[in-house]
């Protein structure tokens, strides 16, 4: 089957490319530039940055099915003037030509990899939903919610118009909303945990009682392409999980085992750190950190029949052993 990945040179997307050449498809990939990294057997075109100006014509011709990876991500200090302008721009509107222009190549499937937090931000007794609606303990495909983060609602505006075209065009959609990916390559906020766990260096994290749902690299992936032509997945939206939620606690006494290392948490108690956090403006940290997210993805289960093909466990020890890979080959470097 011929597939188009965009987004290809990152973390989910080299490894969705790893995947599908295993599968035997023919995969084209999508990239700003150039890359050493992604295999040679695969035909790269460089699109340069996303954006509603590109032609994709030539790209889409002959593709049965578009997976898009590509987006403008979320980051915690966004130093954009205008945050959703700058959303929108790429997440919804490059979305929504590069679909239509799908649609007119005659593209039979199009997934998009959006966000959790088009649902919202936490569950649970800090859930953003309105006491009358009830807390939602667990976010679900069925709520009704917009979220107001620059990054959900470019997300959130972007499966609206997917959703609008395929009932219009008959193109089918799959939207994935996947939480926090962990895996080995992992970036990010997941990166600077284990890079700390690593060094030993005492977190004062060892009291918090929250839920978090996660999901493996290796388990979205497997994900992804069960999407890739099920039938029942047409038209649908997805959550996904490792069906493991863990607290903050639990998570990094995992990390610490699967690096080998004893976990140095400190009790303190998530009502002194959380008020601290608000005197500084990390807010936003604090939630991440003593927030509970918690999804419930036995759609995924129950419809196309998908199981985890990995626990959280075997990943860390993946993700851990790459880190640790990583790390040798830079001192082998400096030396």
């Amino acid at each position: 089957m011929n597939i188009l990945v965009t987004g290809a040179t990152g973390f989910v997307g080299q490894a969705v490319i790893t995947e599908l050449l295993r599968q035997e498809h023919n995969v084209v990939a999508s990239v700003r530039k150039h890359s050493a990294d992604l295999p040679l057997k695969i035909k790269q075109v460089n699109t340069g940055e996303l954006s509603s100006a590109i032609n994709w014509h030539d790209v889409v011709s002959n593709m049965a099915v578009v997976i898009h990876l590509a987006a403008r991500v979320h980051v915690m200090n966004d130093d954009s003037s205008d945050p959703l302008t700058e959303f929108r721009r790429v997440n919804t509107e490059a979305t929504l030509n590069l679909a239509k222009q799908a649609v007119m190549a005659g593209v039979k499937r199009f997934i998009f990899i959006s966000s959790i937090k088009v649902n919202g931000e936490m569950t649970g007794a800090a859930s953003p939903y309105p006491e009358e609606e009830g807390i939602k303990e667990r976010f679900t495909e069925n709520d009704s919610f917009v979220p107001i983060d620059p990054y959900g609602l470019s997300k959130y505006e972007a499966e609206q118009g997917l959703l609008a075209l395929a009932k219009d065009t008959g193109m089918e959609v799959v939207i994935i909303r996947p939480p926090l990916v962990y895996g080995p390559g992992v970036r990010a906020n997941f990166a600077s945990m284990v890079r700390w766990v690593n060094k030993g260096v005492p977190l004062p994290l060892g009291a918090v009682h929250n839920q978090r749902s996660l999901i493996a690299l290796d388990n979205l992936v497997s994900f992804i392409s069960h999407c890739i032509d099920h039938p029942k997945a047409a038209n649908e939206v997805f959550l996904i999980s490792d069906g493991e939620d863990v607290s903050t606690t639990e998570l990094l006494q995992k990390v610490a085992k699967a690096l080998g290392k004893k976990s140095r948490l400190i009790p303190v108690p998530v009502g002194l750190m959380t008020f601290a956090a608000k005197l500084i403006g990390k807010s936003d940290v604090a939630n991440r950190l003593f927030g509970s997210l918690q999804v419930d993805s036995s759609k995924a289960r129950n419809l196309l029949g998908w199981k985890p093909v990995i626990t959280m466990d075997a990943q860390l020890k993946k993700t851990a052993e790459a880190y640790l890979n990583r790390k040798a080959l830079s001192n082998e470097c400096r030396e």
